[in-house]
């Protein structure tokens, strides 16, 4: 009697074999990729302010005149304040073309946009070392003409202890998932074949709006400075023991 092996069996039992035979022939062995995280809090040392000045004139030359007035009230203010040459960065400028946009007559018909004015913008990264001076630093450069609040960032100068703390919680906490998932599933890990790492900084807290900054009539704009989280992600590969 002939026996007829399903061809969907079939096929499993070719791949089956497949497989022993490409893992004796010293072939990819059995894995588990798990990905462990680790986190460290550190006082921030110093901030990173993003003071910007905008204003518009009838002409371009009108407009990067009063601009550049203003910022070199700022700029004095922080050298005043005590603030290095190399904590001080222009990070962006801009000179912008303002438009008026016609209504389409009842022919549908529309003129092209007038320009009417323009609009210059220059950003000023400042770094505060001192961060007992940020919210009087705020309050004056408000005072002096800044007219759009960006992000404050508090930081720190040496955060590489706290990396490396967080590295290390993130590969123990990768491990111990390993060994928890190997149990469950009545295997053994071996040894380590590849470990990969990202980490992540502190981001950016927005502040308020000038506007706002400029209603507090108390003095130094308050900031609270709270504690940086380094957090670093981990994903460690192991080889499998059955």
């Amino acid at each position: 009697m002939k026996t007829t092996i399903p061809k969907t069996l079939g096929l499993c039992v070719l791949l089956l074999l497949g497989a022993a035979v490409h893992a004796s022939d010293g072939g990819p062995q059995p894995q588990i990729r798990v990905t462990g995280e680790g986190r460290a809090m550190l006082v921030p040392d110093m901030a990173m302010l993003n003071l910007t000045v905008i204003r518009e004139g009838a002409t371009a030359r009108e407009a990067l005149d009063a601009n550049s007035m203003a910022m070199q009230e700022v700029l004095a203010a922080m050298r005043n304040a005590g603030i290095d040459e190399r904590d001080l960065q222009t990070a962006q400028f801009s000179i912008q073309p303002r438009y008026r946009h016609h209504r389409p007559d009842a022919s549908g018909q529309q003129e092209p946009p007038e320009i009417v004015g323009y609009t210059v913008s220059n950003s000023l990264m400042v770094r505060v070392r001192e961060l007992e001076e940020v919210g009087a630093i705020l309050d004056r450069s408000v005072s002096l003409g800044v007219n759009q609040g960006g992000n404050i960032q508090f930081l720190n100068d040496d955060p590489a202890a706290a990396l490396e703390q967080a590295r290390v919680a993130a590969v123990k906490d990768a491990l111990q998932r390993a060994a928890t998932l190997t149990a469950a599933a009545g295997v053994k890990s071996g040894r380590i074949l590849e470990i990969a790492e990202q980490s992540s900084q502190p981001r950016p807290m927005p502040m308020a709006r000038a506007e706002m900054m400029m209603s507090a009539d108390a003095g130094a704009v308050p900031v609270a400075g709270g504690e940086n989280t380094y957090s670093v992600t981990v994903t460690v590969t192991l080889a499998l023991e059955q």
